[in-house]
């Protein structure tokens, strides 16, 4: 009976039209306030901020004009060794003496530069062809080093003129004198092959090691110069208490462009 006349009060006055309507709590208007400011703030920095990257890559330093493999021009026994590694020398200057069916014959460099590598000996048989010397194309042993980088092709696009980059010296501890610093000269236009690497840095090997995942582009890099003992500039203030030598390898972080977050959204 109780409910009956719960249901017939109900009818009696069924919309209850005297009682206030809550249509929101006040923590759900302060919610949504912070929703729209959020999502409008979002928008707007979507628009207008922007969002700085980096790409890593393998790198060496130069003094810029490459190498080149000297090669033996005659057949015969390597009979003396007529330069050092790490000698400087002069254009047409003697490199090995080699004994041949004709005579003595003399292999000499093809241009003036630093000899980076000797793989000849005394004693070894060589043909026509093989490589005896690695020979950097420098002039003085004092001429400034350069960074070549090499860049996946793909990111290569996004580097822009005067990039800074930051280079971890394989020679230089990196937590006691830091990173080596430096800007964009040039980015190649072309992807560089095994042998053309090999042929600017006068190695086979390195040639094969910075195309293992790819042909890279080159990416010639100006170091910044600075009173410290390397005569380069470091994230630290003095870095390494030494020079650096043509030929050491390195890891280059080369910032990108920026870009704007809109930018990912839009085909």
């Amino acid at each position: 009976m109780q409910f009956r006349q719960q249901a017939l009060a109900k009818l009696q006055s069924p919309e209850e039209l005297d009682l206030p309507v809550r249509l929101a709590r006040p923590q759900g208007w302060f919610a949504l306030a912070v929703t729209v400011v959020v999502m409008a703030a979002a928008s707007v920095w979507a628009v207008t901020g922007s969002v700085a990257s980096t790409v890593s890559a393998p790198a060496i330093l130069t003094h810029g004009q490459g190498s080149y493999l000297l090669q033996s021009p005659v057949s015969g026994q390597v009979t003396a060794v007529l330069a050092r590694q790490g000698e400087q020398l002069p254009a047409n200057a003697p490199v090995l003496k080699v004994r041949t069916v004709q005579g003595d014959s003399v292999v000499r460099t093809v241009a003036a530069g630093r000899v980076s590598a000797l793989a000849a000996t005394i004693g070894q048989i060589i043909q026509t062809g093989t490589n005896v010397a690695s020979v950097e194309k420098v002039a003085h042993a004092s001429d400034p080093l350069y960074a070549t980088v090499y860049v996946p092709a793909d990111d290569a696009a996004s580097i822009p003129a005067h990039a800074p980059v930051d280079l971890t010296v394989s020679s230089v501890p990196t937590q006691t004198y830091g990173v080596l610093r430096g800007r964009v000269k040039a980015v190649d236009r072309e992807a560089q092959s095994a042998q053309s690497i090999a042929a600017f840095l006068g190695d086979s090997q390195l040639g094969q090691q910075f195309t293992r995942t790819g042909r890279p582009v080159a990416v010639t890099v100006v170091l910044d110069t600075s009173a410290t003992k390397s005569g380069y500039r470091w994230s630290t203030s003095d870095g390494p208490p030494f020079g650096l030598d043509s030929m050491t390898l390195a890891s280059a972080s080369v910032k990108l462009a920026d870009q704007r977050p809109i930018d990912w959204l839009l085909p």
